[in-house]
Order: C-alpha cells, then sequence, then structure tokens
C-alpha cells in the first residue's frame, strides 16, 4: 500500500477562522471574482479556538457559458462531537450558494471533495468547480506571479456547492484530550472512520443551512470515489437520501491496481486493465510502431484484447507455450511501445510505474502518472520507476498558491492559520468491519444503488490516467454485486484527459456539460 498516498496529494479548501468587523453589510459593486463581505465573528480567540465553529460570509458573482449567476460564499468550520456531546473534530469547507432563488432549500446541493486519503479539496475547488479557477496552459508550465480567473465553467449553475476538507487537512485540526475535546487519530484515518467523519458533516451541515430537502449529490475524485462509495451507503441506511454519486477517476478497490501488482501475484487482472491506458499513453507520445490516426477505435482493439487474449495468455502462468508467449510479446510492443525486449523480460506483466518509466527512456524523460500527457526529465535514468510524478511538477505550486490567497483576499477567512493541502493521515486503516482482504469498496456502492433504486452513479473518466485506469474503473463497474437491472442506472463519460480530466480545457467544458446534465436529469 506504500503508494496510496500519491493519489491525489492535491488539496487546499477552506476553512477555519473568524475574521470581523461588525455585522455590517459593506455594499460594494460586484464585480467577476470580488465580493461583498459580511464577516461574522463568534469567538474572539478563533484563531486557536476549534471548539466553536467559525464562519466568513461574503458575495460575488460568477459568469458560467455566459451567464451571469450571483452567489453567497460561506467559508468556514463545522465542529462534530461524540454521542457524550464532546468535540472530537473540526472540519473546514467552503459553500457557494445561488442568490435570487426562489426557495433554497429545495436547490440541488452537491458536496465535493478529493482523495488521497489526506488530501484536502482545493483542487476540484480551484481547478473544476469553483468560481475562481487557477490560470494554467493545459500542459505548459507556469510561474509565479500566478492567477485566477473567472470559471466558464463552475457547476453553480447547476448545484448549490460545498467543497469539503478532509480530517486531519485545510484549516480542520482533530480536537484532542489536550486542546479540550475527545478526538484521537485512530477515530478518523481509516475507510469507515473516515466514511463516518463525512457521514456526520453532510448530516451536519443540513441541518445547519435548511437543505434536508434538497436533491443531494456526492462528488468525488480519486480516493474520493472510494469514500462516495461508503458514505452514500451511510448516509441512505441513516435517513439522508441522494440523487446521484458522480465519480470522477474512480477507484472501489486497491486489488485492480497496477501500482500494487507486484505485491499480490497470482492476480494478472491490474496487468489487463492498465493495458488500454498504456496504449492511450502511447498514441499521445507518438510512440506506437503502427501509429493510429483515431484514437478510440484503438482502444476498443486493445480492450478486446486485454480481456481475451492476454487474460488467456497470463491466466496460463508458467504453462504458456511459447508460441504463444512469442505473439503476446508482439501484440504488447504494438499496443504500448515499449522494446520487445523490455517486454520479454518482465514476463508480458509491466506495472503502471514500469511503463511511466521505460515509454520515452530513450529521451531519458518519464510520463506523469496522474496524467501521462505530462512528461519530465528522469532523476534515475536506469531506475525501474520515475521517483516522482512530472504532473505534480507542472501544477503544484499554481494551485497551493492561488488557493491560498484567494481563500484568505476572497473570502476573508483563514489569515494567521495554516492550511493543510495534505494531512498527516497515517497510519490508515484499510480494514473495513466485517471484510478481508485488500480494501474493496464495491459493495458498499452495491448496496447503496440496491437499498435506493433510483439512485444514478455517474462515472467519468481520462483516457490518459495511470493511477486509475479507465478500463479498470469499467470493470469494476461491470462487477458490482447487485442486480443487472441496476446497471442501467450507471452513466459512463470519457475525456481525452488524465486523472484530474478539468486540467485540459476542453474536457473541462464537456465535464461541466455532462454533470450538469446529469444532475439536471435526476431532480
Amino acid at each position: 500500500m506504500k503508494k496510496i498516498t500519491i493519489e491525489i496529494k492535491r488539496m487546499l479548501l477552506l476553512g477555519a477562522s473568524l475574521f470581523v468587523l461588525n455585522l455590517s453589510l459593506h455594499a460594494q459593486q460586484r464585480k467577476e471574482t470580488t465580493s461583498v463581505k459580511v464577516d461574522i465573528r463568534q469567538d474572539s480567540t478563533f484563531n486557536n479556538n476549534y471548539k466553536k465553529p467559525q464562519k466568513s460570509v461574503t458575495h460575488g458573482s460568477v459568469t458560467v457559458e455566459g451567464k451571469r449567476i450571483n452567489y453567497e460564499a460561506v467559508a468556514g468550520t463545522l465542529v462534530l462531537k461524540n454521542n457524550a456531546d464532546t468535540p472530537t473534530i473540526s472540519m473546514s469547507y467552503v459553500a457557494y450558494f445561488k442568490d435570487d432563488e426562489k426557495d433554497g432549500s429545495q436547490r440541488p446541493l452537491t458536496f465535493i471533495y478529493n482523495g488521497g486519503p489526506g488530501s484536502a479539496t482545493l483542487w476540484l475547488h480551484m481547478g473544476a468547480w469553483g468560481p475562481q479557477r487557477v490560470y494554467l496552459n493545459d500542459t505548459s508550465r507556469t510561474k509565479a506571479p500566478y492567477r485566477t480567473v473567472n470559471n466558464d465553467y463552475s457547476l453553480l449553475d447547476a448545484s448549490d456547492l460545498v467543497f469539503i476538507d478532509a480530517p486531519g487537512t485545510g484549516f480542520g485540526e482533530i480536537i484532542t484530550k489536550r486542546m479540550g475535546g475527545a478526538g484521537e487519530p485512530k477515530d478518523f484515518f481509516g475507510i469507515d472512520q473516515d466514511g463516518r467523519a463525512f457521514t456526520s458533516f453532510i448530516t451536519q451541515f443540513i441541518t445547519d443551512f435548511n437543505k434536508w430537502n434538497s436533491p443531494k449529490y456526492l462528488f468525488g475524485e480519486s480516493y474520493g470515489t472510494f469514500r462516495s462509495a461508503v458514505v452514500a451507503d451511510m448516509l441512505q441506511n441513516s435517513g439522508v437520501g441522494l440523487n446521484g454519486v458522480i465519480l470522477l477517476s474512480q477507484l472501489l478497490t486497491y486489488e485492480n491496481m497496477s501500482d500494487e501488482a507486484k505485491s499480490h501475484p497470482g492476480n494478472d487482472n491490474p496487468y489487463l486493465l492498465a493495458l488500454p491506458s498504456y496504449a492511450a499513453t502511447a498514441w499521445y507520445h507518438h510512440k506506437l510502431p503502427n501509429q493510429p490516426e483515431k484514437l478510440e477505435p484503438f482502444l476498443k482493439e486493445v480492450e478486446h484484447f486485454a480481456l481475451n487474449d492476454y487474460a488467456l495468455a497470463l491466466n496460463k502462468g508458467a504453462t504458456i507455450d511459447q508460441a504463444t508467449f512469442d505473439t503476446i510479446v508482439e501484440k504488447l510492443h504494438n499496443y504500448t511501445g515499449l522494446p520487445v525486449t523490455y517486454i520479454r523480460k518482465a514476463n508480458l506483466r509491466i506495472t503502471g510505474p514500469q511503463f511511466e518509466h521505460e515509454l520515452l527512456g530513450d529521451e531519458s524523460e518519464v510520463t506523469g502518472r496522474l496524467d501521462s500527457r505530462f512528461s519530465g526529465d528522469a532523476i534515475d535514468p536506469l531506475s525501474e520507476e520515475p521517483q516522482y510524478d512530472p504532473m505534480d511538477s507542472y501544477i503544484d505550486a499554481a494551485f497551493t498558491a492561488t488557493f491560498n490567497n484567494y481563500v484568505r483576499t476572497q473570502l476573508d477567512f483563514g489569515k494567521g492559520m495554516k492550511y493543510k493541502a495534505s494531512g498527516n493521515t497515517g497510519p490508515w486503516d484499510f480494514k473495513q468491519r466485517g471484510y478481508v482482504g485488500f480494501a474493496n469498496v464495491m459493495n458498499n456502492l452495491a448496496h447503496a444503488m440496491i437499498y435506493n433504486p433510483g439512485l444514478k452513479v455517474m462515472l467519468n473518466m481520462g483516457y490518459f490516467d495511470l493511477g486509475t485506469p479507465y478500463f479498470e474503473s469499467e470493470y469494476e463497474m461491470a462487477h458490482l454485486p447487485m442486480p443487472k437491472s441496476l446497471q442501467k442506472n450507471i452513466e459512463y463519460d470519457h475525456y481525452f484527459s488524465g486523472h484530474m480530466v478539468y486540467l485540459h480545457p476542453e474536457s473541462l467544458k464537456l465535464l461541466h456539460d455532462n454533470v450538469a446534465a446529469f444532475i439536471n436529469s435526476t431532480l
């Protein structure tokens, strides 16, 4: 499980302090991205007092696909308590509510979070759905001073939005006995523990903001999809209904991750399910021996090979005959662009990190893991695997800088506080009560869909994602332990991008339009 926290260490959201003037509204002209501020101070020592919820309220506007939307933004923390009414943790968030709604209590409400585990939610906030978006030039590098721009594809046109920072990240804190609470890391850092925290947060939020009757959606990325399966099951079993679960770059079981394939020999699924993403990456970098003009028909061919000839060959193990071995070697060379000698030495089984290091090896470069369109110089050209993800080196500083500036200057929250883009959330408890083996939440999502047969699920996938390959996601969905009739409740959407689909401008527009249509169709 050593690479689990690489999944998206991206983060930043908001959270927990209160700065304030005196409850007066300062009328200010509403411009794109500028706010009229109403700061509410609830405690004079709010910078260090995590036991009380904090809140800062501002107003602004955003233009989404040509339509101006005025909104109220609330940045703050919620404090969760145990059965003895003792505080255990503060969790930070930023919420956006569309103004001028006749009955805001019935407007769609989407809860949004990144993954990790241990990531805050700055990535989805500043890259995908917030009113301001970090300016990036797709796969080109940017440098300071970084800036934000109006987000033409904010999801605020279709739903009110709540960006939640995971326990131990953002402005939140575990409130330990030393701090006057009863929280401990083991209460939050695990599959079920994290799920319970998010379930409690959502339940408390819809109570505090009078949103019980709103159509509700979960939107998770990466480990956030893993979390969504757990939270959807928990929420619905506690009386909180959901209209939809929206998954971006899905992972429902670690057993199928190609990153971890070598740690569980005998299971060849990771190699089969990652192959189409290898092929897409080789196509993008023009490394295929016979480069097809169009990607998607080529991928259909690779998918068929993966589930048939390739699967049969790997299932034979050491009993495979030489002729079949040679045939598969040649096919893999044609589909991945990797050298024949390398494929032979790998015994037909190539992990994601090995592929990332080898594809551009002739130029001493490595591809990105989460978005293989990115590339960078290899730190050690003779290594078996990359020592970093080039995508991170392109985007981390821009996201971190713009969010830290935005939350303090425009949302008036967090001054004098530290925002934790990623938390020290180890050791993570990957065991679930009643289950053994690799972490797997396919049962949880299946239970949620069986319990509520009207629940719709949307799966969004990037072709160039080697961390959570798209074909792996499709495979997991097709194997959910539930009646086949419920499969019709799952929607599949693909993008010419990577794990963070929204980094590609054209894909961000398509993602917005698809998600907005999904929400509108499930009301």
